[in-house]
């Protein structure tokens, strides 16, 4: 089964800025959607930027445009995520999301869209 490990995160103050980084193993280097989603306590999953590999398109949530960058490493499988200027409701759990080779996402992405998850790693932004 493909695995996804993220690494980064972690805590910043208010303002500050964060990375995360994925990679898919046991996933071939194809075109395919991947991104990063963030639940907070109590909360569903909720896409926060994703990236179409290989192409470039991106989606970013209404509260993260202008402040996250999303982009693709030096393979298909890898995704990165820069986030500047962060705010104290960026906190949550970020997880790495990919979907199959072929999928279409019209509109905000939503997490049954994505059929591989990450771990999901901290992000904590004190006021």
């Amino acid at each position: 089964l493909p695995e996804m490990v993220e690494s980064g995160g972690g805590s910043a103050e208010a303002g500050g800025s964060l990375s995360l980084s994925c990679r898919a193993s046991g996933l071939s280097n194809d075109d395919r959607y991947m991104g990063w989603f963030r639940q907070g306590p109590g909360n569903s999953r909720e896409a926060v930027a994703v990236i179409l590999t290989g192409v470039g398109t991106t989606y970013y949530s209404i509260a993260t445009k202008g402040r996250f960058a999303v982009s693709q490493g030096d393979r298909k499988t890898i995704v990165n995520l820069q986030m500047n200027n962060l705010r104290p409701e960026d906190s949550g759990i970020y997880y790495c999301a990919a979907a199959r080779r072929g999928r279409e996402i019209h509109g905000r992405p939503q997490a049954p869209d994505f059929d591989w998850w990450g771990q999901g790693t901290q992000v904590t932004v004190s006021s």
